[in-house]
């Protein structure tokens, strides 16, 4: 979330008036070609180049140094000379007086530089060029050590306001900053903010739409007529999250602002459900441990209209980093507080209807193989988990992200009449599991269908031995009376496994 002393170093500036004021260089300023703010540009490097067309190799932001070797007599080339320096983004130009070359400052150069606001200076013929260098170079690393320490500060004093909840931590964010910050939550709804204008400005809603059109780590920024510049982030960096962050301040946002936006975004988004989230699976939880709700009620209580996903996912490869299992990270990269831990490790959640592959796809980019089931109303989510079982073994057996379509052969089927269906058709199984229960018959079989068949996978896959899997759909078939080589059987088996409750 913060950035590194050498990431920040790249970015870290200086005001061309701190190398004006130093004292101990001397320097002479020409105030003619001075623009407006001039004194305030920033400088990130101080260059030595004497060649006469300079701006392939310039950056930007250069205070370029000069004696002047290749400066061209003729007017009109000095004034070419100017525009393509202008051009290449330099901050200012430093002529160096070097007897015999140059006693004083070229007119030609000096006027060149006032027409076209090309800050102009002038070192003196005893200060040489090095220990210009060398001073931007030591005001450059004090600025970023500065930078650092705001940066730690920010930090420590945004964690410190977390424990408060979001409210103050969207304050102390504003005070930062210097500028206002806005929670957005779906709908672009406002959900907390720190003197954020009301309404807001009528660019923030394409700028939030850029943001959530984004994939992987991304932001979106635009400056305002009044000269505010405006950001706008999600809560956590790489998630497709409802929840984004806009920030706003006078100015443009640097390095150190950008990181301390990070970690204020970051803890909004930790910290923001708290309440909300709290208070409603309280409700919920009590009303469930007390019996005062049927089925599927503590599910619409809680989440209301609309359709929703189970979400389920195991290891992939390697698995996912330590920090990448806990409940925070998963809950920041859901954005959803529903989401149960399970060893192995392997978790699952409730997410919207909207979860889309991207999500799936960043999962499986963190170590997790992660599938979604078929949309659904909230009272039906139960009903959801056996066809989201049914998708992780077909997950596992195809090492991608698999994720339910609305269309297709399931979602023309009657939700009433598929579980009738899948009921009748496994009933022998799920008889003799009551009283069988270490062959578990029905887990066989929907890991040997996700396989394909395979005996050595399916077998690796429920770490037993390949002749205990062919013992157990030999006893699927007898049970069932099918025969399981028929692929129509096969496709019959697979919908009840998904359609099961």
């Amino acid at each position: 979330m913060t950035h590194s002393l050498v990431a920040l170093e790249d970015q870290v500036s200086v005001p061309l008036r701190t190398v004006v004021n130093n004292g101990q260089l001397a320097i002479e300023l020409v105030r003619e070609s001075l623009r407006p703010g001039a004194l305030e540009l920033p400088v990130r490097w101080a260059h030595v180049c004497e060649l006469a067309e300079p701006e392939n190799y310039l950056l930007g932001d250069e205070l370029l140094l000069t004696a002047g070797v290749n400066l061209p007599a003729d007017a009109a080339e000095v004034d070419r000379y100017v525009r393509r320096l202008r051009a290449a983004g330099i901050t200012a130009l430093g002529f160096g007086v070097t007897p015999p070359m140059h006693v004083e400052l070229p007119e030609t150069l000096r006027r060149s530089c006032a027409r076209h606001g090309l800050p102009l200076l002038v070192v003196p013929e005893r200060v040489p060029f090095l220990a210009v260098s060398r001073a931007v170079a030591v005001a450059l690393g004090e600025a970023g050590q500065r930078e650092q320490r705001r940066i730690v500060e920010a930090r420590e004093a945004l964690t410190r306001a977390a424990a408060e909840g979001r409210d103050e931590v969207a304050a102390e964010l504003g005070r930062r900053l210097g500028g206002w910050v806005c929670l957005i939550g779906g709908g672009n709804l406002p959900v907390v903010e720190h003197r954020a204008p009301r309404p807001l400005p009528a660019e923030a809603g394409e700028l939030l739409a850029r943001t959530r059109a984004g994939s992987g780590i991304r932001s979106a920024s635009t400056e305002l007529a009044d000269g505010t510049v405006v950001v706008a982030q999600p809560v956590y960096p790489q998630a497709t999250a409802s929840h984004l962050v806009l920030a706003g301040r006078p100015g443009r946002f640097g390095a150190a602002e950008r990181a301390i936006l990070g970690v204020g975004a970051a803890l909004l988004g930790l910290v923001g459900g708290a309440g909300a989230d709290t208070a409603a699976l309280g409700a919920v939880a009590t009303r469930l441990l007390l019996g005062l709700d049927g089925p599927g009620e503590p599910a619409s209580a809680l989440l209301g209209a609309g359709e929703y996903r189970v979400l389920s996912g195991v290891p992939y490869r390697r698995g996912p980093a330590a920090s990448a299992v806990g409940y925070q990270w998963l809950r920041a990269r859901l954005d959803t507080p529903l989401v149960a831990l399970a060893d192995g490790p392997r978790f699952t959640a409730i997410v919207p209807a909207a979860v889309g592959m991207p999500l799936l796809a960043g999962l499986r980019a963190e170590g997790w193989l992660a599938v979604a089931g078929s949309p659904v109303p909230a009272e039906r989510l139960a009903e959801a988990v056996s066809e989201v079982d049914a998708l992780r073994e077909r997950a596992i057996a195809l090492q991608r992200p698999v994720l339910a379509s609305s269309a297709g052969l399931a979602a023309v089927v009657a939700p009433e009449a598929a579980a009738d269906f899948a009921a009748r058709l496994l009933a022998p199984l799920r008889e003799l599991e009551r009283s069988r229960p270490a062959e578990p018959l029905i887990d066989t079989l929907r890991t040997w269908l996700a396989q394909h068949g395979g005996w050595d996978r399916t077998a690796a896959a429920l770490g037993i031995h390949r002749n205990s899997v062919r013992h157990r759909i030999a006893r699927v078939e007898r049970e069932l009376g099918v025969d399981l080589a028929d692929p129509e059987i096969r496709m019959e088996l697979w919908f009840a496994l998904r359609w099961a409750r």
